[in-house]
């Protein structure tokens, strides 16, 4: 009996050390990197920071589940604070030095062309969470947040079937994002009989301060005697002032209502929302959504960042569709390269958190539901419209004269990115 326990015990202690020693192998050499890329210092720091604490998560999640391919993700974090050239820097050290699989990364538009030859050059991918302007679609880049024809255009539908509005300030940071988003509202606008006239435009700089200027020119454009409202493109903590000289001057929602498309619940919580209650904002998901898939999803965040406070938004939606999409796609691949990735993702489908499903659509976009939330008290949004269905992101605008006859396919055999449907050629292999 003491032999065979002799012998039990043994082989126990043997499968332990191997067990050991498999775990340390596994630690050390066989883990899949993912790379994070979004400003923790700077101008979006306020908006950016939590990406990377729900992109932590996201995978902490996927770890508990087994990994991928039986190996445990690994999360390379980078900080290129707000300096949209050390965004291409950064990519390139993920991609080359640390070897990651996929980025998930970028807020602003003109971090996200910073980074874009480096992803074409190197052949890896971004997963880009944030409302864009669209007119582009790359092999290389999945865009999980909203295209204009997902927010931006729905958000002016809104104003003026439901709010009566007539004359239209388009406001925003001075970048490509909402430069190219108001040139589409713009041209939406004037096909539907809006005089110029009647459309007012502003810009300015990132981490702009000194609103009284422009909200007094706000109050004034919106005295005409026809119903005015703001169409805010205005992103980081330029917000911050923004609002508050909004409630300095008695601009209220009733009067002059704002729509914005970079203000969400993350913002709000630095804000005294006293004055703001009643302006919108455009997204394709709230926190206050009512479904069992969001009410797990913020019992796991709250839990995961220890803080009852910590709130959910839109981007952070998007970076659990897009790497939800990723695994999925890795696991159908069988590889984390990233050719067959792009491959086997277009089609997949995975839960979002309003009680559907989203799609990776041939054009590297996705199917969204588009949301129009009232802000309340309390920093939250109370729905007061949203699409009867999901909406397929227009990576080529309709209403701009370049780019109404392009297309984007990145299937095989046509693999373009801007296939012109007028002339049947491609006009490139990016966008």
């Amino acid at each position: 009996m003491m032999n065979i326990k002799a012998h039990v015990k043994g082989a126990l202690l043997a499968a332990m050390l191997s067990a050991t020693a498999l775990q340390g192998a596994f630690a050390a050499e066989d883990t899949i990197k993912v790379g994070i890329l979004h400003s923790l210092s700077g101008t979006m720091a306020i908006s950016e920071t939590t990406l990377k604490d729900a992109m932590l998560m996201l995978i902490d999640e996927q770890n508990k589940k087994g990994g991928i391919l039986g190996k445990k993700i690994e999360a390379v974090v980078v900080d290129p604070a707000s300096d949209w050239p050390l965004f291409a820097e950064k990519a390139r050290d993920l991609i080359e030095k640390d070897k990651v699989a996929a980025v998930f990364g970028c807020w602003t538009s003109v971090s996200r062309k910073s980074v874009l030859p480096v992803f074409k050059e190197l052949d890896n991918l971004l997963f880009y969470p944030v409302q864009y302007e669209g007119e582009e679609s790359e092999r290389n880049v999945f865009y999980t947040g909203a295209a204009p024809n997902q927010q931006a255009i729905p958000a002016v539908d809104y104003l003026a079937e439901n709010e009566g509005v007539e004359r239209w300030v388009l406001a925003g940071t001075d970048y490509v994002y909402p430069r190219t988003t108001n040139k589409i509202l713009e041209a939406y606008l004037k096909a539907k009989g809006v005089a110029a006239e009647d459309i007012m435009v502003s810009y300015t700089p990132f981490g702009h301060k000194d609103w009284q200027t422009i909200v007094s020119d706000i109050k004034k454009f919106g005295s005409a005697g026809k119903k005015t409202a703001v169409v805010s493109t205005i992103n980081g903590d330029a917000n911050v002032p923004f609002y508050k000289e909004l409630g300095n001057q008695g601009i209220k929602a009733e009067d002059i209502p704002v729509v914005a498309f970079s203000v969400g619940e993350e913002e709000l919580a630095g804000l005294d929302t006293t004055p703001l209650v009643g302006h919108l904002a455009a997204w394709n998901y709230f926190q206050s959504v009512n479904t069992p898939a969001n009410a797990e999803f913020i019992k796991t965040w709250k839990a995961y960042t220890k803080d009852d406070k910590r709130v959910t938004n839109d981007p952070m939606e998007a970076h659990y569709i897009g790497f939800n999409m990723w695994v999925k796609a890795v696991e159908a691949a069988g590889t984390t390269d990233p050719d067959k990735v792009i491959d086997s993702i277009v089609g997949v489908s995975v839960p979002n958190l309003s009680g559907g499903y989203s799609t990776m659509m041939p054009n590297h976009h996705i199917t969204k539901p588009v949301l129009i939330g009232e802000i309340q008290s309390d920093g939250q949004f109370e729905t007061v419209f949203e699409t009867p269905g999901l909406l397929v992101g227009d990576e080529w605008s309709d209403y701009l004269p370049d780019s109404k006859d392009l297309i984007s396919d990145w299937r095989k055999p046509m693999s373009c990115g801007n296939f012109n449907v007028a002339t049947g050629k491609c006009g490139g292999k990016g966008s």
